[in-house]
């Protein structure tokens, strides 16, 4: 039954994961921009990939059901696609888009609050569940574009490591943000239909929730890590392969929250 309740809300998974490649891969460049020496090539892009996936999360946003704040919802997204474009240019031309960034930085987290506001139940459930999409974005998205930049040093080897050093490093405290609120929320039963207690870990969902702890938070952690260690020591190529690896483990782990939250009203 439970993985039956899952499958049955996979639009909402598929707009969580959209969204959040969107907004965190766009962050991502905003950071970048104004934090590190990043080429311009590598920022255009990444940006031009949110703008896609922005796109992506209109399209998938047209199937949900109706609802008070979808419309809202939409309009912010389209704003945001158009925004990654252009934000895309801007870089790309050498400027630092610090206007562009932080409109489409707004429009983003503006979509995630009309969700938060549709399917967040209670004013603090909405809260809640803002905090939990913004920090899975901050995860999906910023292991996405932190691959896209290992990429960049493979066909560029003489860019300077701090880049890759400084998004790793920032992807390390993200996952231990997310593994603090997992913890804390399971405790207080801060989910809708939450048991709290942590009795959760035991209930129909244990394994869902298991496999939320130590695939989606416990594993990326590790492998940020040590994704730090070898980027510090310029093995980039080995650097690429453990941000391979905490793409599948991030996006598995966000998976498994969206799933848990609209299917059985956890947040993990």
């Amino acid at each position: 039954m439970p993985a039956d309740q899952i499958a049955e809300n996979l639009a909402f998974i598929n707009w969580t994961i959209l969204s959040g490649v969107a907004a965190g891969a766009f962050g991502a460049v905003v950071v970048l921009r104004l934090r590190s020496q990043a080429t311009t090539g590598y920022l255009g892009f990444t940006a031009l990939t949110a703008a896609a996936f922005g796109a992506l999360a209109w399209l998938s946003d047209g199937v949900l059901p109706a609802s008070d704040w979808g419309s809202p919802r939409r309009l912010a997204l389209a704003l945001f696609t158009i925004l990654a474009v252009a934000m895309a240019f801007a870089v790309g031309r050498g400027g630092r888009g610090v206007l562009v960034g932080a409109a489409g930085s707004i429009a983003a987290t503006a979509a995630l609050a009309f969700g938060a506001l549709d399917w967040g139940g209670t004013p603090v459930g909405a809260l809640l569940l803002l905090i939990q999409l913004v920090v899975l974005a901050a995860a999906t998205g910023g292991v996405w574009a932190a691959m896209i930049l290992g990429h960049w040093y493979l066909v560029t080897p003489k860019l300077p490591e701090a880049p890759l050093v400084l998004f790793s490093r920032l992807l390390l405290w993200v996952v231990g943000l997310q593994l603090v609120l997992s913890l804390v929320w399971l405790a207080a039963g801060a989910g809708p239909a939450a048991a709290g207690g942590f009795a959760d870990l035991t209930g129909p969902w244990a394994m869902f929730v298991w496999l939320r702890l130590l695939v989606g938070l416990l594993l990326p952690l590790v492998v940020s890590w040590a994704a730090i260690q070898t980027a510090r020591s310029r093995s980039m190529e080995s650097a690429t392969g453990l941000l391979y690896v905490n793409v599948g483990a991030i996006a598995s782990g966000t998976i498994l929250a969206a799933g848990l939250y609209f299917g059985a009203g956890l947040l993990v």
